[in-house]
């Protein structure tokens, strides 16, 4: 695949993640009564949408280090699209424990098997949203087959969410509702480019995940496709917060000023992957991250489960 990195040199410090940080502190409302037991402060569809053109790098946050966990947010998007459901089916992809082990039994309340995350999880939907007709729709297998066949039409979209099975009460078949993965596609003066919509977004933790994941997301599907990747945008965002036992960190996060987006690259044997079905079978051990050099890390980020 054609990558557009520039060289480091050239590569230009992004602030954008930190403004929100920023807005999110200044502006937001402190929610309680959350499920997770801890009040947010929270912006509502009001924190802009943030675009990073992988010329300049990936984005993946220098303000922390994100060097033992980046690996771990691309396995789980990886397991996602390919219908994983389970802890265990997750966690196989080399998704570390510390994403999906607090939720390993949590199945029983919905009426699911203990680590079974439910038909309204990530994994179910993607690749096996029912169709109406009968059968289901593995939609990211849809979507590469339609950039293939009909490049410039503007409906390459993905859908994240099944209403019947995320409202609150006894039909309620989900144990986490989809945060993000409502992915839109688009071919643009040559290149593939991507936006991500978040229905909720905790920031500190979070999103520097979501961010790496879905421009590997990117790159993974420009290369079956045979398009070089040219924008990931982080697009609407719901519900942006940051946990009150959070915010103590993020002040000392905000102290230190972003360096460069290292590159991400796929490993050379991917080369091979062309066809819409060779998207599965990308996994974490394909991607190489290069001249990544972060803050230190803050460690025992809180998180809210």
């Amino acid at each position: 695949m054609e990558y557009p990195y520039k060289p480091l040199a050239e590569r230009k410090p992004d602030h954008q993640y930190r403004t929100r940080l920023q807005q999110i502190l200044r502006k937001g409302v402190l929610a309680s009564g959350l499920p997770q037991g801890e009040g947010a402060l929270t912006c509502f569809a009001t924190v802009p949408q943030m675009a990073f053109d992988l010329a300049n790098g990936v984005p993946l946050i220098t303000e922390r280090s994100l060097k033992g966990s980046w690996k771990f947010a691309i396995a789980e998007l990886i397991a996602f699209i390919n219908g994983a459901r389970t802890v265990d089916e997750i966690e196989s992809y080399g998704c570390g424990p510390k994403f999906w082990g607090a939720y390993r039994g949590a199945g029983l309340q919905y009426g699911l098997e203990p680590n079974d995350m439910g038909p309204g999880s990530y994994g179910a939907v993607f690749h096996d949203y029912p169709r109406a007709e009968g059968g289901a729709l593995n939609q990211f297998l849809s979507i590469v087959e339609q950039i293939r066949d009909y490049p410039d039409v503007r409906t390459h979209r993905v859908v994240n969410w099944r209403p019947d099975f995320t409202a609150p009460g006894p039909a309620r078949k989900v144990h986490i509702a989809p945060c993000h993965g409502e992915c839109h596609f688009r071919v643009l003066g040559g290149k593939l480019n991507l936006s991500m919509n978040q229905r909720s977004a905790d920031f500190p933790i979070g999103v520097p995940h979501n961010m790496i994941q879905y421009a590997a997301l990117l790159l993974m599907v420009c290369q079956v496709t045979d398009y070089p990747p040219g924008t990931y945008v982080h697009g609407f965002i719901g519900d942006a917060h940051i946990y009150e036992n959070q915010i103590g960190i993020v002040k000392q996060l905000l102290s230190r000023q972003p360096r460069p987006f290292p590159i991400l690259k796929l490993a050379p044997e991917t080369e091979g992957f062309r066809t819409p079905d060779d998207l599965f079978r990308f996994r974490v051990e394909h991607f190489t991250l290069e001249e990544y050099e972060p803050h230190s890390p803050i460690r025992d980020m809180p998180f809210s489960a």
